[in-house]
């Protein structure tokens, strides 16, 4: 029973004289009163605290530790990112021959809106976020260099009372230089003018700025224009040197991304669990969105794939609207995103708990190739030698099971598997789910590197070559590795997929 008085709800008061003693101890001056008002004087300092646009250890020290620019990011890992940026670009001995002075662009992300003043989840820039450690749109990095000069230049916004009562808090740039390590910072008001001015006092200088991919639609209008006036040599192709860079982790990078892979793990074993038939592609989406971000993870890292049945026959099916009925499979390609670092896993279960026979062939075969393809990960091939070695296993496995003609071979052979899977076997990993694009799958891995392994096959009814009890199938396992010395680290590794795991989960909630 609750009793009130003024703004006091008192628990537990059943008479008059219970509530005017409860009333004199919330009003006395004993130690539980002090530290009562000692809390609310920390909580009044609180609101006085500077505020920034993003957390920092002194307003979200459960987030960001102190030296950290961002969770689980030193200060001095920016700075050394961006000198490794610079150094690459005056290390090139074509570019050397034409000029030592360079101004590099890397824009932020602007919000983007679903409608009139309803903004989407602002995700920013990746290349801007690695390089910097802001998390704020309308922003920009310039980074120059005048023979042996170099020096980093962010523009940020300015402070605004009005725009951060609606929008939340800005750094500002008195706080940003500091904050973000940068030898200057400016407001994006004066960038344009910078650049301008930079270009005037050097003559011989060449622009980097990928103008291929518009990320902030006023800052590219204003370039274009002012570029395509100019006899500057612009190089797009800055984004490669980024990802090169990006394309190596570094052991604060792999804890984040060990971290995000368990949590993913964690939340679709969660899901299994709690399937069964009847349920809905949604709810089990909603499942798994819940448990990602339940233990951490800010959100997603891409819409889920949710595929009941013959649905997992589309390999981006992401409609996720349809019942899953008793006998069907359900192929799930989920992962979160944790502190800007992202998890990709692909698991395959039996809704009522059991496989078929003709499941569990298929299944076992996509989780033999997988394994084996993860054990070459030790010889450090290319992705590309990855995906013929996928085709070529699978093929033979699929021959074994009459799903592919015993005559085929060869070029055939690999073909026909093709036919099974049509996508590739590895893509890297990182702060996005397919990471580093620049970066060619025909390079040899190399440690640091994350990459997942996802062998797959899909029986459509169109392909001729499949019995019809195989039509309608769809199966995929995906999980996420790390290259190291020692041979490969799979950092999903406690996210089941062996069968006898995958039907114990799956038989725990039916009914």
């Amino acid at each position: 029973m609750f009793c009130t008085f003024g703004r006091y709800v008192l628990k537990g008061c059943t008479n008059k004289s219970a509530l005017g003693h409860q009333i004199l101890v919330k009003h006395s001056t004993n130690t539980k009163t002090s530290r009562n008002l000692a809390s609310t004087l920390n909580q009044s300092r609180n609101f006085l605290q500077p505020r920034y646009g993003q957390p920092t250890a002194a307003t979200h020290p459960h987030l960001v530790r102190e030296g950290e620019l961002l969770p689980g990011i030193p200060l001095e890992d920016f700075k050394k990112r961006r000198n490794s940026l610079m150094e690459k670009v005056l290390k090139d001995a074509f570019l050397a021959k034409i000029s030592t002075n360079h101004i590099l662009i890397i824009p932020s992300a602007s919000k983007v809106y679903m409608s009139e003043k309803i903004p989407y989840v602002f995700r920013q820039n990746t290349d801007f976020l690695y390089f910097t450690g802001c998390q704020e749109p309308d922003s920009v990095l310039v980074m120059t260099s005048k023979g042996d000069n170099c020096s980093s230049i962010l523009f940020v916004r300015k402070k605004d009372s009005h725009s951060e009562l609606w929008d939340g808090p800005r750094t500002g740039i008195e706080a940003a230089l500091g904050m973000f390590g940068v030898d200057q910072a400016l407001p994006t008001s004066e960038f344009e003018s910078y650049v301008k001015s930079f270009l005037q006092e050097n003559k011989n200088t060449i622009v980097w700025y990928d103008n291929t991919e518009i990320i902030q639609p006023e800052l590219q209008t204003k370039l274009h224009i002012f570029l395509s006036q100019s006899t500057k040599q612009v190089f797009d192709s800055l984004k490669t040197f980024m990802h090169e860079i990006r394309l190596i982790k570094t052991q604060p990078e792999i804890e984040l991304m060990q971290k995000s892979c368990e949590i993913a793990s964690t939340a679709i074993a969660n899901t299994i669990e709690v399937s069964k038939p009847g349920v809905t592609e949604h709810q089990i989406f909603a499942t798994v969105d819940y448990e990602c971000r339940m233990n951490g993870a800010e959100y997603l890292a891409y819409p889920p794939v949710v595929a009941g049945g013959n649905n997992a026959n589309i390999i981006h099916y992401i409609t996720n609207n349809q019942i899953v009925n008793n006998g069907d499979m359900v192929l799930m390609d989920a992962g979160c995103e944790y502190h800007g670092y992202s998890s990709d896993i692909t698991r395959t279960w039996p809704i009522n708990g059991t496989f078929t026979p003709q499941q569990r062939i298929l299944y076992e075969i996509v989780l033999d190739t997988q394994k084996e393809l993860i054990t070459k990960l030790r010889e450090m091939p290319t992705l590309d030698y990855i995906f013929h070695q996928m085709c070529f296993l699978m093929g033979q496995r699929l021959q074994d099971v009459g799903l592919v003609p015993k005559a085929f071979v060869q070029d055939k052979l690999i073909a026909a598997a093709y036919s099974y899977c049509p996508h590739h076997a590895s893509h890297y990993l990182g702060m996005d789910v397919h990471d580093t694009g620049r970066i060619s799958r025909a390079i040899k891995l190399q440690p640091g590197m994350i990459v997942t392994i996802e062998p797959g096959i899909y029986v459509n009814a169109r392909n001729k070559l499949a019995p019809a009890e195989f039509h309608g199938m769809g199966i995929r396992i995906e999980d996420d590795i790390l290259i190291t010395n020692n041979g490969p680290v799979i950092l999903t590794r406690h996210c089941p997929k062996e069968i006898a795991e995958i039907e114990a989960l799956a038989n725990k909630n039916q009914c």
